[in-house]
């Protein structure tokens, strides 16, 4: 096949079909803001958390562990993956716990009744759009430093040097 075949044979498979690097560098939120993220989403049964660019998964395998919760996490670099999925055996919520290599611009998380991310100013202000019309209100969104421009957050924490934004999506 040649070279533009395998550009119209990834055009035709989408987005994800193609390998991609992350939009951020993978920086570990820390364990207290874990901690404080988690416990400003007062997780309950039922709920369905997914962690947008979910890193190393500490954040589904906390919730899992401590709040028996399925969570979902999105990623596109599978090295991160692996040591997720890892980390999930670990802990013992394998179970409870998924890991998908997808894009999270084109990946579909509106069964999530908690929203979770570490991104970056641009990227959560090119999110906004899609977290206000496909989650459904009442979905509480958390983000880790920073926020969502003109949607202003109903909580802001600081952790130490670390700030947390806290959201519930309004009925439309």
């Amino acid at each position: 096949m040649t070279l533009a075949g395998c550009a119209e044979l990834i055009a035709w498979l989408g987005p994800d079909a193609a390998e991609r690097e992350p939009d951020v560098v993978y920086d570990p939120t820390t364990p207290e803001v874990v901690d404080a993220m988690l416990t400003l989403a007062a997780p309950q049964p039922g709920d369905v958390l997914y962690d947008l660019g979910s890193g190393d998964g500490r954040i589904v395998v906390t919730a899992a562990q401590r709040y028996g919760i399925r969570g979902i996490g999105l990623e596109v670099d599978p090295d991160l993956i692996a040591r997720a999925n890892e980390n999930a055996r670990r802990a013992g919520v394998s179970a409870l716990v998924e890991f998908r290599k997808e894009d999270l611009f084109s990946a579909d998380f509106g069964e999530a009744t908690i929203v979770t991310l570490f991104l970056g100013a641009a990227l959560n202000l090119k999110l906004r759009p899609r977290l206000l019309q496909e989650l459904a209100p009442g979905t509480r969104v958390l983000s880790h430093e920073y926020d969502m421009g003109l949607w202003k957050p109903e909580i802001t924490q600081q952790v130490g040097l670390h700030t947390i934004h806290f959201w519930t999506v309004p009925e439309r």
